[in-house]
């Protein structure tokens, strides 16, 4: 049984910064692409990031490249979202999910972490 836990959102002023963190509880997380996804209010959940089970491929969604950084250490199961220069449209419930590559993964999702941006 895999369990996903988020944490590290907030409140933040646009330009700013915060760091999401995501860790695997159950599960063998180094054999897993990671992904990251957000969903803001009113609308479906949409991809954000993703990073290879070795960290050495990563995708990102238009609306965040340049911006967000996606990482992972499997030595204590967390995948990391590096978001600077936030923006309003980034306000949104953040959360994690694995997968068989980083063009894919499984639904399944943890609680997420609320990230709020203010102008």
């Amino acid at each position: 049984q895999v369990k996903l836990v988020e944490s590290g959102g907030g409140l933040v002023q646009t330009g700013g910064s915060l760091r999401l963190s995501c860790t695997l509880s159950e599960g063998t997380f180094s054999i897993y692409a990671m992904h990251w996804f957000r969903q803001a209010p009113g609308k479906e959940r949409e991809f954000v990031a993703a990073i290879s089970w070795g960290g050495s491929s990563t995708r990102y969604s238009d609306s965040v490249k340049g911006r967000f950084t996606i990482s992972r250490d499997n030595a204590v199961n967390t995948v990391y979202l590096q978001m600077n220069t936030l923006k309003t449209e980034d306000t949104g419930v953040y959360y994690c999910a694995g997968g068989p590559s980083i063009l894919s993964n499984f639904d399944t999702w943890g609680q997420g972490t609320q990230v709020i941006v203010s102008s």
